[in-house]
């Protein structure tokens, strides 16, 4: 099969598309022919070498949203999946749950070496991917495969943090950093559908006037506003329930500033740095304010998102699509923050 990999840290330059070995599944596995996989920005990180993910290995190929065709089946699938050849399916990346059987059996430790396809085995940079048969779900008729792909990763980042994590509810106000990122766009349609009051910051003009389109209330451009000032400005002083952040020490201070009495700093990302300081000890005991990590989301949860998804009015925002051999350059476009959404690769 054609594939992107790459054997050792470097530039886009250390990428290589070329002919690999087709995969072998297990017995309860699946093998899906790709048709669109998406860009995220840990598979530039893990290609830099600036973090790696626990497990991670070389030779690596990337991708974590896959969307394709189931091509075969393994043979002790079980007959209940309902799953046969040329199945349209998405695939759920996160190996928690995984049956003895598949190859990926025994990678699931939520806190320990969790195995992530795209991210710590092969995933979707290649014309083939395999995925355990109860890790894909399959897409609707009337859904494309570049639609599927935008969901897997970004959706269930955020799902888990809004509400598993960060409790969000109905007639809640939150601000979500990072509005052009794939997970943020994500988030903001979740919070919205959810009857929250959205509040969004980004880095430039034309992406506050796009999360606009997404259902923002209001929006801030983070590097030229004061982003504490907006936030008590559109709430009345009051301060926002719940900031969703996976920018890091950039907004850190002003997250937490921006927070009413037990407010939330949910955090799933670490964008600008793995060090972040509290401004203010004072403040944060004070104001009862509450920093929660965002860990990584359940096997049942993917589903529950899933058909959330299917059955809503959500826009599926895809900034690019490059071919399969031209990787390097879309990850360079997702380096350089040149992104409002998701990045496609077509195999």
């Amino acid at each position: 099969m054609k594939a992107v990999w790459y054997d050792n840290p470097g530039g886009p330059e250390v990428l290589v598309y070329g002919d690999r070995p087709d995969p072998s599944a297990g017995t309860h596995d699946v093998v899906v022919k790709v048709h669109t996989a998406a860009v995220n920005h840990l598979d530039v990180v893990q290609r830099n070498g600036w973090f790696t993910m626990p497990g991670f290995t070389y030779p690596h190929i990337a991708g974590m949203d896959v969307a394709g065709e189931i091509v075969a089946i393994g043979s002790q699938v079980e007959s209940s999946l309902g799953l046969s050849i040329g199945d349209r399916v998405v695939v759920d990346p996160s190996l928690a749950g995984v049956n003895a059987g598949s190859i990926y059996a025994g990678m699931g430790d939520i806190y320990g070496e969790l195995g992530i396809i795209g991210a710590t085995v092969a995933g979707g940079y290649a014309e083939l991917c395999v995925a355990p048969a109860t890790h894909v779900y399959k897409i609707p008729d009337a859904m494309s495969y570049d639609d599927a792909a935008t969901f897997p990763t970004c959706y269930l980042t955020a799902w888990h943090a809004l509400f598993e994590v960060g409790g969000l509810k109905s007639g809640e106000t939150i601000m979500i950093h990072a509005a052009g990122s794939g997970v943020s766009v994500a988030a903001i349609q979740l919070a919205v559908a959810a009857g929250a009051t959205v509040l969004a910051t980004a880095g430039s003009e034309e992406k506050c006037n796009k999360a606009l389109t997404l259902g923002a209330s209001a929006v801030c451009n983070n590097r030229t506003e004061n982003v504490t000032g907006f936030a008590r400005g559109a709430t009345a002083g009051a301060g926002v329930d719940m900031v969703f952040d996976h920018v890091g020490p950039a907004l850190w201070a002003d997250s937490m500033f921006s927070l009413k009495p037990r407010g939330r700093l949910v955090n799933c990302g670490n964008t600008t740095g793995d060090t972040a300081t509290i401004p203010s000890l004072g403040f944060m005991f004070h104001m009862g304010i509450q920093l929660l990590g965002s860990d990584p989301y359940r096997p049942e949860e993917f589903g529950k998102a899933w058909n959330t998804f299917c059955n809503g009015s959500f826009q599926k925002v895809i900034d690019s699509t490059f071919a399969l051999k031209d990787a390097a350059e879309a990850q360079s476009k997702m380096q350089n923050n040149d992104v409002f959404g998701k990045i496609l690769l077509k195999p």
